[in-house]
């Protein structure tokens, strides 16, 4: 086989449209292995045949099969889920693995969990866990490695968090969507492991961007660019992106030789996003002045208000997310209207834990449909949006409450638990027009 045959072709999500087919030659892979290795070793952070990775990600998505592939390379191991998303954390601690790869869905519901529990472990014992996190934190802030922060509060408080997810993890990569600051931090903090976005697409194969380990002045970013490619910003003018500002921002574009050969079938579109050997990504980032890349927008994922306000909705998402009720949320605004309106998946224990309080009866999907509920999940949102000093054009303004989990089989999500937002709006097109009506 040559260099340029193609391997496979994969793919993509199909989150704005259908699926299309990325063919990616044994060189995009093979460049990209040696790109992760060469991250990683150059970290002291390097693959061995000593590591266990859990593959819970679809097999036919690239953040798995990339990674798969670089541990067979290692001659490492490889478990395998059982299906089922709510026994992820039981898997974990059956196989034990030193590598976690995962989407910020589930590891805001981690987080989620590791906060309710201390939240209701007493009054001391919260008080100590919350005294051990700000000193441990500070001394990573002053720059200590995290295994060297508070040697002595790992062994007798957060080994309990590490012993929750098997007890070896010692990498937590996470990818497919950005991870919100606040899980990041906590995560560096109480897992004694390193937490690490990264960034790439299909058509980059996998990971373009990873953030370094110990480097808390990355967390929200993804890091720098690997060393088997080439970044630039393009300018977005209509966005108000300027690539040659004080702080560059601008559309992310990739060359090197582990992009993509093209999309099966369809030259036109391959047209459309490389030109002259740059891969125009569609999301948009920001430079640091560490040399880290921070995404901050999607040249399609934006909304318009009425009163011209543009609303970045993925950030958004991720910043509702961090409320203990909810277990995921989907935001709509629209161009007629001056604010914000969601479908919120609630958390079936917490809502039942205040339903319970507040003397309500009936089944999940009843409590779901009570107006109170609808109000109390509303005042936790707002909680939020204080608490993160959003703008007022940002604060969600009415809730309808969804005891169904945003699921493949109605086609919302990917199996990656990206949003399909056009089908999103035609599956709760109705929801939201009471919503508006009902809060003009």
């Amino acid at each position: 086989k040559k260099k340029t045959d193609i391997c496979t072709i994969m793919y993509t999500s199909g989150t704005t449209g259908d699926p299309k087919g990325v063919m990616i030659s044994n060189e995009s892979i093979l460049s990209l292995i040696s790109g992760v290795n060469h991250h990683m070793e150059s970290v002291g952070e390097e693959f061995t045949d000593k590591d266990v990775y859990l593959s819970y990600l679809p097999l036919a998505h690239i953040f798995d099969r990339v990674i798969e592939e670089l541990f067979i390379s290692k001659g490492a191991s490889i478990g395998f889920w059982h299906k089922d998303v709510k026994q992820l954390i039981d898997d974990i601690k059956e196989l034990k693995p030193t590598v976690f790869c995962s989407v910020p869905r589930v590891l805001d519901r981690i987080y989620s969990g590791l906060v309710e529990k201390i939240s209701s472990a007493g009054f001391l014992k919260h008080k100590l866990f919350n005294f051990t996190y700000n000193y441990k934190l500070g001394n990573m802030s002053k720059g200590y490695r995290h295994s060297e922060a508070a040697p002595i509060f790992d062994k007798i408080i957060f080994n309990k968090v590490k012993e929750g997810l098997g007890g070896n993890l010692r990498l937590i990569l996470s990818g497919a969507a950005p991870l919100s600051s606040t899980v990041e931090t906590y995560l560096r903090v109480v897992t004694c492991a390193n937490v690490l976005q990264g960034y790439g697409l299909t058509e980059t194969c996998a990971g373009s961007f990873v953030a370094r380990p110990d480097e808390l002045a990355m967390v929200g970013t993804v890091g720098p660019p690997l060393p088997i490619i080439d970044v630039c910003l393009e300018s977005v003018p209509e966005m108000g992106y300027d690539a040659l500002g004080d702080t560059p921002r601008g559309e992310i574009c990739i060359r090197g030789k582990c992009l993509f050969s093209g999309y099966y079938k369809r030259e036109d579109l391959t047209k459309e996003v490389l030109v002259d050997g740059w891969f125009h990504t569609g999301d948009v980032g920001e430079w640091q002045q560490n040399g880290s890349m921070k995404i901050i927008d999607r040249k399609k994922n934006i909304f318009k208000l009425s009163q011209g306000e543009y609303v970045a909705v993925e950030n958004l998402e991720g910043i509702y997310s961090l409320a203990s009720t909810v277990d995921s949320i989907w935001i709509y605004g629209s161009s007629y209207e001056s604010f914000l309106v969601a479908v919120v998946n609630p958390n079936m224990e917490a809502l039942r834990s205040w339903a319970n309080e507040n003397g309500m009866t009936g089944d999940f999907d009843t409590i779901c449909e009570n107006p109170k509920a609808k109000t109390y999940i509303l005042s936790e949102l707002t909680s939020i949006a204080k608490e993160k000093k959003l703008k007022g054009f940002e604060f969600i303004k009415a809730v309808h409450l969804d005891p169904v989990p945003f699921d493949m089989e109605r086609e919302l999500i990917t199996p990656t638990h990206k949003k399909k937002r056009a089908q999103f709006l035609k599956y709760y097109q109705n929801n939201i027009d009471t919503l508006y009506k009902s809060t003009r």
